[in-house]
């Protein structure tokens, strides 16, 4: 197991430039991570002078890009707007590329007032699929989280009950899709995510830690304090001979303390498990 965080507590810092991309990286380096995760917000301008200074920052201090989070809406019910969402999650793939990152996380796309569940599982289907093509021509995984609701977004993921998830990624087992596993997601509509893990296990590449207070409710706690079965999630995988990405979901905005306690947190539960 290969430790990376994504540092939601710290977005809105690195959105308004208060902290900058090269910050969160030494910072993640301090805390003993051997990788780090990045929105594809904290790259409003893509220049090859930019994306270049922080690569080579990340391999000066010796620490890997493991993924970049993505936020494609392929269930827009326009159609225009869903030719350019395809037409920028290419984009973001390029980015992954750049970055030297092997992962880029996706999502179906937002549960839209009146969108048919089949069609918007169609739309999905098929912007993933035309997405696919992109990353395979770059070596870029495509990693699809079982998903809530997206930083940029109005409404929830059109994906989120478990079942339209799996439709979804069954629908692309033809495919290069892999899963990002979400430890907590599924307890917002108090669905059990070991069963989705036991669902989904031989397509895990990405496990994404993450806790909520309690189920039915999306109340971000610090890594271990809610209701997310972390230890048995981690069995399974261990189980299972998971030895990938595991990235902190660290969004209890707590400050610095938040990452200083959820890292020895998910390394210990990783090792009792």
């Amino acid at each position: 197991m290969k430790l990376s965080c994504i540092p939601v507590s710290f977005y809105e810092d690195i959105f308004s430039g208060k902290k900058s991309v090269i910050d969160w990286i030494h910072f993640a380096a301090g805390l003993g991570l051997e990788g780090v995760d990045f929105s594809v917000k904290f790259f409003p301008t893509r220049d090859k002078d930019t994306l270049n200074s922080i690569t080579e920052e990340g391999q000066k201090i010796g620490i890997e890009f493991c993924a970049l989070a993505c936020y494609p809406d392929f269930t827009h019910p326009d159609v225009d707007q869903r030719a350019q969402e395809i037409a920028q999650m290419k984009a973001d793939v390029q980015l992954t590329a750049a970055l030297g990152a092997k992962y880029a996380r996706v999502t179906a796309g937002q549960n839209h007032p009146g969108t048919d569940r089949a069609q918007g599982i169609g739309w999905a289907v098929d912007g993933l699929r035309q997405v696919l093509d992109e990353a395979d021509r770059l070596g870029v995984t495509l990693v699809y989280e079982n998903h809530t609701k997206g930083a940029p977004w109005q409404y929830w993921d059109f994906s989120q009950p478990c079942e339209i998830f799996l439709e979804i990624l069954n629908s692309l087992e033809d495919t290069s899709l892999k899963v990002c596993f979400d430890t907590a997601n599924p307890l917002v509509l108090r669905e059990d995510p070991v069963a989705l893990l036991e669902a989904v296990i031989d397509r895990v590449e990405v496990v994404h830690v993450f806790d909520i207070r309690t189920p039915g409710e999306f109340e971000t706690v610090l890594v271990g304090t809610g209701a997310s079965p972390i230890k048995p999630i981690f069995s399974i995988l261990k189980h299972n001979g998971f030895d990938g990405w595991v990235s902190i979901e660290e969004a209890s905005r707590t400050g610095d303390a938040g990452f200083e306690k959820a890292v020895p947190f998910v390394r210990r539960a990783w090792k009792e498990a």
